[in-house]
């Protein structure tokens, strides 16, 4: 990742008032990559939030700048886009980290809950897209963070409908952007991060999930993997969505 320049959108994270929260996917993302060369620009709705994480991807010897706004707002995508090539000298990887969810089940989730989770985890994705496949150059890269309730079944039929349709997004992109601009997506299982131990505080069931890795796993290495993707060892891989989910996509269709 030497000289490489990143905008991570969504790299902060929520704590859900956790005494010791688990690094989350978008701050542990900024931080690997930092520590493989690469320069980042760190969006997120928070800016306290995203200025922590710079901090940590300063200990890490790395360099960071901070964009704060709504990423499901085109104008405050733009910007993102403007100002962290204005600061790095450009742009050449983007990291699509954007995800709420709402309602429980199709009756329990209103038109407002729909509406809304589908803003934010895939209008986001569609505007950085749309942006980075109209100014990256050749050699650039796009990783879109999903996840496996887009192929399964889920008590949150917006989240798993926007996570579905992130997957669809990225196909397109990705054959839009050939061959010049690689878009791929990553579509973590079960990982232990501030949201999914909410989750499972609202979801026991969650918790008792058979996952032949017998554990869950964590942002870092959701993390490594996107690091990977972003950089030339993946220079044939594009419009794949790689699982990360220690077997559990498997074992639930056995």
């Amino acid at each position: 990742m030497d000289g490489r320049r990143v905008l991570i959108v969504g790299a902060g994270q929520q704590d859900y008032g956790l005494q010791d929260p688990p690094v989350g996917n978008g701050r542990a993302i900024a931080v690997q990559l930092a520590r493989e060369g690469a320069a980042v620009a760190l969006a997120d709705l928070h800016e306290e939030s995203a200025a922590r994480t710079a901090e940590l991807v300063a200990e890490a010897g790395g360099t960071a700048v901070v964009a704060v706004g709504d990423a499901a707002q085109e104008a405050d995508v733009e910007r993102f886009f403007v100002e962290a090539a204005a600061s790095l000298g450009g742009l050449d990887g983007l990291v699509m980290n954007v995800g709420i969810g709402a309602g429980l089940g199709v009756r329990g989730t209103s038109v407002e809950d729909w509406d809304r989770v589908l803003a934010v985890n895939l209008r986001s994705h569609f505007l950085g897209c749309r942006r980075a496949l109209a100014t990256f150059a050749e050699g650039s890269s796009i990783v879109l963070v999903g996840s496996v309730a887009g192929r399964e079944a889920m008590p949150l039929p917006a989240y798993s409908a926007s996570k579905a349709g992130l997957e669809a997004l990225c196909r397109n992109a990705a054959v839009e952007g050939a061959p010049g601009i690689r878009v791929n997506a990553l579509v973590p299982g079960l990982i232990d991060t501030s949201l999914g131990r909410r989750a499972t505080e609202m979801n026991p069931a969650r918790g008792k999930v058979h996952i032949p890795a017998r554990r869950e796993g964590s942002a870092w290495e959701v993390a490594r993997c996107a690091a990977f993707l972003l950089s030339g060892e993946a220079s044939y891989i594009t419009g794949h969505g790689l699982v990360v989910d220690g077997g559990l996509s498997v074992a639930m269709r056995t």
